[in-house]
C-alpha cells in the first residue's frame, strides 16, 4: 500500500455550493505530488450569480467565465483526473457538496468519491491557535501560497495530508484516517427518486 490520493478544492461565485466558478485538482501518488491542475468553471444555472462577497475572496469575476467550461462538460475531465482515488480537501464536507449539489443542478449522474478532511486532520497532528488552511499549511511546511486560488489550496490540502502521515507513520489515506481517528466519508449519491424530486 501507499499514500495515493487526489486532492481537491473548488470556489463558488455565490453562497450556493452548486456555483463552482473554479476547480483544483492535485495528485499524489507514493507521498509525493505528481501532478496538478486547474480550471474556471462556469456556473450550472440558475446559480451563476457572482456575488460581490466571493468575488473579492477569490478574485474571479463574471466575465471570466464566459468562454469556461460549463459543470456537465468538465466533470469527465475531474473524473478522469480523479479516477477511483479516495478525495481530499481542506473542510471536505463542502467541496463533497459542491459536486454533489452542482450534480443535481445539471442532472449529471454524481460520482459517490470517498473522502477525508484535512482539517480534521490537521485537529489531531498540530497544535494550532488555528486549523485554517494556511496555518495548518504552514504548520507542514508548506508556506506563501495563494490562498483561495483552487488548484494552490488543493496543494496546500495535499502537503499537510503527506505531512501527517509522515508524523503518524501512515502508509496510506486509510491508514491515516485510522490513526488521526478520523472518518473517511462517501458523497451520498441521490437515488433516481430523489433525483425526480431535485429536478
Amino acid at each position: 500500500m501507499s499514500l495515493d490520493f487526489t486532492a481537491i478544492d473548488f470556489e463558488t461565485a455565490n453562497s450556493s455550493n452548486a456555483s463552482a466558478c473554479s476547480v483544483g485538482l492535485v495528485r499524489v501518488r507514493a507521498g509525493r505530488i505528481v501532478e496538478q491542475t486547474g480550471w474556471l468553471i462556469q456556473p450550472p444555472a440558475p446559480y451563476e450569480e457572482f456575488h460581490p462577497r466571493n468575488v473579492e475572496i477569490h478574485g474571479i469575476h463574471a466575465e471570466d467565465v464566459t468562454t469556461a467550461i460549463g459543470w456537465s462538460d468538465q466533470l469527465e475531465f475531474l473524473e478522469d483526473f480523479a479516477g477511483d482515488d479516495v478525495m481530499v480537501a481542506h473542510n471536505a464536507g463542502f467541496d463533497m457538496a459542491v459536486i454533489r449539489r452542482a450534480c443535481e443542478a445539471t442532472g449529471d449522474l454524481c460520482p459517490p468519491y470517498e473522502y477525508v478532511c484535512s482539517v480534521q486532520v490537521a485537529r489531531q497532528v498540530y497544535d494550532l491557535e488555528s486549523y485554517r488552511l494556511p496555518f495548518a499549511a504552514a504548520a507542514a511546511g508548506f508556506t506563501d501560497f495563494s490562498h483561495h486560488e483552487a488548484t494552490a489550496d488543493a496543494l496546500a490540502s495535499a502537503h499537510i495530508m503527506i505531512d501527517a502521515a509522515r508524523r503518524v507513520e501512515a502508509s496510506d489515506i486509510r491508514e491515516l484516517a485510522a490513526k488521526t481517528r478520523v472518518r473517511v466519508g462517501q458523497i451520498q449519491v441521490a437515488t433516481l427518486a430523489e433525483s425526480l424530486v431535485l429536478g
